[in-house]
C-alpha cells in the first residue's frame, strides 16, 4: 500500500498497485482498528478524518492476509461553513454570493465546507492555501442562465515577458470564455475535496444545443485553472459539464484523485480530462464516462504554442477506468507546444471507439513534438480500434483541405509537427473491431518509432467494417491487423493475435519493421 496525499480531512491510498481501476481481490479496510467496509478498487480515499491526527489504516485481502500503514492528517486553522454565511442549499435559492463570501473570508490554512444539501450557484472562483471540501450529500448545481456567468477575456495586457496574462482558453487557443464553476487563476497549494458532486446541468441549459455556436462567449467547464501550483482535487463525482469537464491549463504539481466524470455519450465536447501546457499531472483512481475523449493532453494550437512553448509533460495517468466515449487517453490534436514524457498505466477501457490514440496534423508547428510516451498495462474490452497514430486528423476550418490531407511530401518547415518514440507494452485488447494499430505518419516527417511489447490483439468475430481514423481517404476495415504508413522503424516484440482476416502486417512507406 502507498499514501497517494493527505489533507487535514482525508487520505488516499493506493491498495493493490499491480491492480487495473478495480483491484485483483476485494479488501476489507481497517481505520485505527474500526472496519471500513470491502473496497473493490485499487486507489480508495477515507474522509470525515480529524486534522492534525495519528491514523493506521489496515487492508485485508479475502485470503485473511494483511498489509498496514500509518499516516497523519496536516493540520487546520478553522472550518467556515457555508451555511453560517447564508447558503441555503434548498436547490432553488441562489447561493453564489454565501458560497463565495466564505472561499474570500477564508484565512491561509482553513476549510471551507459545503455540508449535505443542493447548492444553485453561478462560478465559483478558488484562493490560495485553503480547501473547499464539498461533503458527502452535497452537491452545486451549476446555474443555467448563461448571461449570469462571469466572462473571461481571451487576454490582457501585462508587464511581464509574454505581454499578455492568458485568461479564457477555447480548443487551443485563448478566446473570451464563461468562468466555470470551480475557477482557479494564479492560485497555489489549494485542496477541492469531498464526497459530493458538481453538476453542469448541461443538459437543463442551451450549452448541448447548437455547440458549435459561440454566443457571447466559449462555453466553460466545471473546473478550470490558469497558472497555479500545487492543486488537489480529490474524491468528487463532476457531471453534465457545459463543455471538457476539467480543463487544467498552464498549470503544475496537480493531483487529481478518486474522481468519477460523467457526461451522456451524446453530449457535445464533454472531454473529461483535458491538461493543457500543464507539467508534473498525475491522474489516479478515476472512472470516467463522456461524450468525447475521456481524457486529452493539449498544449495548444499554433499561435499559443509558437509563443509559449510550453509542453504538456511529466504526465501520469494511472488505475483509471475509461467507459465509452470517442478516446480513452488521447494526445492532441491541439499539441503546438508538444507532449512529452507520459506514462499510462494500469488502465482499464470498455467501449470506446479508440483507446490510445495520438492526433495532430499539418499547421500544429515545429514545436508541436510528441515523444516519451509510454502505454504500459492496459487492458481494453469491445473498444473498437485499439492503437492510432494520426498525423492527418481533419480538425479545424481547414481540415479537409488539400494541404492537411495531402498523401504527397511537403516541405519541411515552421508549420511541420513531429511524432517521436511511442512505445505500447502489456496492452490487451478484447473485442477489437477494425483493426489493431492504425498509424498513418506525415509522408514529410513520418513517425519516427512505434513500438509493441508482449500485447495481445483479439479481434470480435461478428465485427462491422468501420473508418478507423478520422483523416480523409481512408477506407473502412473489419479484423486487419497492424496498418502502417509513413513510419521509420516500428519495433514488434511478442506480439499475438487471434481473428485477424488477411495479412497481420500492412505497411507502405514504412523503412524499418524489427519483429521478434
Amino acid at each position: 500500500m502507498k499514501v497517494l496525499c493527505v489533507t487535514s480531512r482525508s487520505c488516499s491510498v493506493l491498495l493493490d498497485p499491480e491492480g487495473l481501476y478495480e483491484s485483483r481481490e476485494k479488501r476489507t479496510l481497517f481505520l485505527n482498528g474500526e472496519e471500513q467496509g470491502e473496497e473493490y478498487r485499487s486507489v480508495t480515499s477515507l474522509f470525515d478524518l480529524e486534522p492534525d491526527t495519528e491514523y493506521t489504516l489496515e487492508s485485508r485481502g479475502e485470503d485473511g492476509q494483511a498489509e498496514a500503514l500509518a499516516f497523519r492528517t496536516k493540520g487546520e486553522l478553522c472550518t467556515l461553513d457555508v451555511r453560517e454565511f447564508g447558503a441555503k442549499g434548498d436547490g432553488t435559492t441562489d447561493d453564489t454570493a454565501m458560497l463565495q463570501a466564505a472561499i474570500l473570508s477564508c484565512p491561509e490554512g482553513g476549510r471551507v465546507l459545503v455540508p449535505a444539501g443542493n447548492y444553485v450557484s453561478g462560478p465559483l472562483f478558488l484562493k490560495s492555501r485553503m480547501t473547499l471540501e464539498i461533503a458527502a450529500g452535497a452537491t452545486i448545481l451549476l446555474e443555467t442562465d448563461r448571461t449570469r456567468f462571469p466572462i473571461l477575456p481571451e487576454s490582457v495586457p501585462a508587464e511581464n515577458p509574454d505581454g499578455e496574462l492568458l485568461m479564457g482558453l477555447w480548443e487551443g487557443n485563448s478566446e473570451q470564455g464563461f468562468a466555470s464553476a470551480l475557477t482557479a487563476m494564479d492560485v497555489t497549494d489549494t485542496a477541492v475535496i469531498g464526497e459530493g458532486v458538481i453538476d453542469g446541468r448541461g443538459g437543463d441549459s442551451d450549452w448541448w444545443i447548437n455547440p458549435k455556436v459561440t454566443r457571447i462567449a466559449c462555453r466553460g467547464h466545471l473546473l478550470y485553472t490558469q497558472r497555479s501550483k500545487n492543486l488537489l482535487v480529490q474524491g468528487l463525482t463532476f457531471v453534465n459539464s457545459p463543455s471538457w469537464n476539467l480543463h487544467p491549463a498552464f498549470s503544475e504539481d496537480l493531483d487529481f484523485i478518486d474522481l468519477k466524470i460523467r457526461a451522456p455519450w451524446d453530449s457535445p465536447n464533454t472531454d473529461g480530462f483535458d491538461p493543457e501546457c500543464c507539467r508534473r499531472v498525475r491522474l489516479l483512481g478515476t472512472e470516467i464516462s463522456v461524450g468525447d475523449d475521456c481524457i486529452a493532453l493539449k498544449s495548444g494550437k499554433i499561435r499559443l504554442g509558437k509563443k509559449y512553448r510550453r509542453p504538456c509533460e511529466e504526465v501520469e495517468i494511472a488505475w483509471c477506468a475509461m467507459l465509452d466515449g470517442h478516446g480513452g487517453v488521447t494526445l492532441g490534436s491541439e499539441m503546438a507546444g508538444g507532449i512529452r514524457k507520459v506514462r499510462v498505466h494500469h488502465c482499464y477501457m470498455k467501449g470506446n471507439d479508440r483507446g490510445l490514440r495520438i492526433k495532430t496534423r499539418r499547421g500544429r508547428g515545429k514545436d508541436g513534438v510528441i515523444d516519451d510516451i509510454l502505454f504500459e498495462k492496459v487492458w481494453m474490452d469491445g473498444v473498437k480500434m485499439p492503437l492510432i497514430v494520426n498525423s492527418m486528423y481533419f480538425c479545424d476550418p481547414d481540415g479537409h483541405s488539400e494541404w492537411v490531407q495531402s498523401r504527397e511530401k511537403k516541405p519541411v518547415d515552421e508549420t511541420t509537427p513531429r511524432i517521436g518514440a511511442i512505445r505500447f507494452e502489456q496492452v490487451r485488447a478484447e473485442g477489437c473491431k477494425a483493426c489493431a494499430a492504425y498509424v498513418l505518419g506525415l509522408p514529410e516527417q513520418p513517425a519516427e518509432h512505434i513500438a509493441l511489447k508482449d500485447c495481445v490483439f483479439r479481434f470480435d468475430p461478428e465485427a462491422e467494417a468501420l473508418v478507423p481514423v478520422m483523416a480523409e481517404q481512408v477506407e473502412p476495415c473489419r479484423k486487419r491487423g497492424l496498418i502502417l504508413k509513413n513510419v521509420r522503424k516500428v519495433t514488434l516484440d511478442n506480439v499475438r493475435y487471434e481473428g485477424v482476416d488477411g495479412e497481420w502486417i500492412d505497411a507502405e512507406n514504412t523503412e524499418e519493421i524489427e519483429e521478434k
